[in-house]
């Protein structure tokens, strides 16, 4: 009896454990349900189950203080997001860090929060969602430089063979000049004379062959150097044809032919050096300026020539040439155009691998241009011109103190306003003093049998000798110029020439022709003459 209600006691607990058991089970599994799926309700579910806790959700709404990134209805720059604030700092062109704050929203947040190393540019992005605005406490700054890492051992193998070539070459140029030196002490030692020198220059070549040969093989700057030395030694002084203040003139023989031989002074140094650095400019020949043959200096210890050696033109300058000589208009059109066209050909520029820059003369007068035995015109006396360098916007200013001819100078030069940096300055200075060799020329063409005799601009406003301010009295503040012979009305040549030259010696420098303007002019005034230029 006893065994048998020990059974029953058993059997009664183990049921009553089994009952406990299933609600603990079914606990534990709903448990592990809402660990998997937070938030998320059973389908069906009972009512204990929808009431059981869910973890605490962020907020969803967040105010942001926002900066050159807010939305069109942002007020106070102020923006509202259900994701992130921000704080940028980029690196705009120049180098100027730029600051921008804003919301991001909370899709794609991961990948808009993380900074990327390829941007183009220097860049840091900072989120925060703590609190209202709290992207006002961020403060993001640029990373620093990249800098590209090369390995050591390059830099060490490159100065390896570096200074090995550079060994091996000043080896090789050592022995070179040690063996040249050997053989020059074996020979026997001449005195360098004329005759020595002649063998640079074959008897027979004259300056002519000489000057095509040189333009035909591309340099197109001139003879080379050492011809113009040997052409230098060469030359017999004839007899003297001018003097200045800068030398003298020589009319000299090279093999019977003549030259002329501008000799400068030793204080005129720096002249001689910027007129044969200008005749030697690459594409510098034109049939009008005058033809450049060589440069060179001679001397001993106690004294030093400087040479310059051109091409010679017995009718001398325009200036001797309109005092000697009356003009007819084909006459006055062929000096006028020729002129003109020499100088439009200084002012161009030449694009090319070896091209020829921009130049303004800055001393332009009649007694600067010379006279052909064929009626026109070269340019002469470049000591004073200044070269544009296109390549870095500059004008090459020559280290010279002379200044041009205070007669000929331009309003903007006499009360100091021209823009030195400008070069386009210098171009309309050249054709105001353009305009006044116009006059010149027209002054002495006849019409209707009647002919003024030569004069210098201005020669009935200022003294033979102006002074500064003489010049800036009557060409600035009064704003004279040269006056024009009545006759000049009643032919239409000489009134559309008077036309020409007042709109190129006009005030104000943008006011003036340009030398291409005035080629075209003349060009046409001479077709309608019938005139072949």
């Amino acid at each position: 009896m006893t065994v048998f209600w020990g059974y029953v006691w058993r059997t009664s607990l183990l049921l009553a454990g089994l009952g406990l058991l299933r609600p603990m089970t079914e606990a534990n599994v709903l448990d592990t349900m809402l660990r998997r799926s937070p938030g998320k309700m059973a389908m069906g579910g009972r009512g204990e189950e929808s009431r059981s806790p869910a973890p605490e959700a962020r907020p969803r709404w967040l105010w942001c203080h926002c900066y050159h990134h807010c939305p069109v209805d942002s007020i106070n720059n102020t923006c509202r997001t259900d994701g992130y604030c921000f704080t940028m700092v980029e690196e705009e062109e120049g180098g100027v860090p730029m600051l921008t704050s804003g919301c991001l929203g909370l899709v794609g947040f991961e990948f808009q929060c993380r900074n990327t190393g390829n941007s183009r540019q220097r860049r840091t992005l900072e989120c925060c969602t703590d609190q209202d605005f709290c992207n006002r406490d961020l403060h993001p700054t640029l990373p620093p430089l990249k800098t590209s890492y090369v390995d050591s051992s390059i830099h060490h193998m490159a100065l390896f063979v570096s200074a090995s070539v550079c060994s091996v070459v000043l080896t090789v140029i050592i022995v070179f000049c040690y063996f040249r030196y050997k053989r020059q002490e074996s020979r026997p030692h001449y005195s360098i004379g004329l005759e020595h020198e002649e063998t640079y220059i074959p008897s027979g070549e004259s300056l002519k062959d000489l000057i095509e040969q040189s333009q035909s093989s591309g340099s197109g700057s001139g003879l080379p150097l050492l011809v113009q030395r040997t052409i230098a030694k060469q030359i017999q002084m004839v007899k003297q044809i001018g003097k200045g203040r800068y030398g003298e003139v020589w009319m000299g023989k090279w093999r019977g032919e003549r030259v002329a031989v501008k000799v400068f002074f030793t204080t005129e140094e720096a002249s001689w050096f910027r007129e044969t650095e200008i005749y030697q400019t690459v594409l510098m020949r034109h049939e009008n300026i005058l033809g450049f043959i060589a440069a060179d200096i001679k001397g001993t210890g106690s004294w030093t020539q400087l040479y310059l050696i051109t091409d010679y033109h017995e009718s001398g300058s325009l200036y001797d040439y309109l005092k000697s000589t009356t003009l007819d208009t084909k006459a006055m059109l062929r000096l006028a155009y020729s002129s003109v066209s020499g100088l439009c050909h200084l002012h161009t520029e030449i694009f090319g691998t070896q091209g020829k820059p921009a130049i303004a003369h800055r001393d332009l007068k009649s007694k600067n241009i010379l006279v052909k035995k064929n009626g026109t015109c070269c340019i002469a006396d470049l000591g004073l011109a200044v070269k544009f360098i296109s390549d870095t916007n500059e004008v090459d200013i020559p280290p010279n103190t002379r200044v041009g001819t205070k007669r000929y100078m331009p309003p903007e030069v006499l009360d100091e306003s021209l823009n030195r940096s400008h070069f386009q300055s210098y171009i309309m200075a050249d054709m105001y003093s353009f305009g006044l060799i116009l006059w010149e020329m027209a002054r002495r063409c006849v019409s209707g049998g009647i002919v003024e005799e030569y004069q210098l601009p201005y020669h009935d406003l200022v003294p033979t000798d102006p002074s500064y301010e003489d010049m800036r009295e009557v060409v600035c503040i009064k704003r004279l110029r040269p006056s024009f012979p009545n006759r000049w009305t009643s032919d239409e040549c000489l009134r559309l020439m008077g036309k020409l030259m007042s709109e190129c010696w006009a005030h104000g420098p943008a006011s003036r022709l340009t030398a291409l303007r005035v080629k075209k002019t003349l060009a046409k005034m001479s077709e309608s003459q019938d005139i072949k230029l």
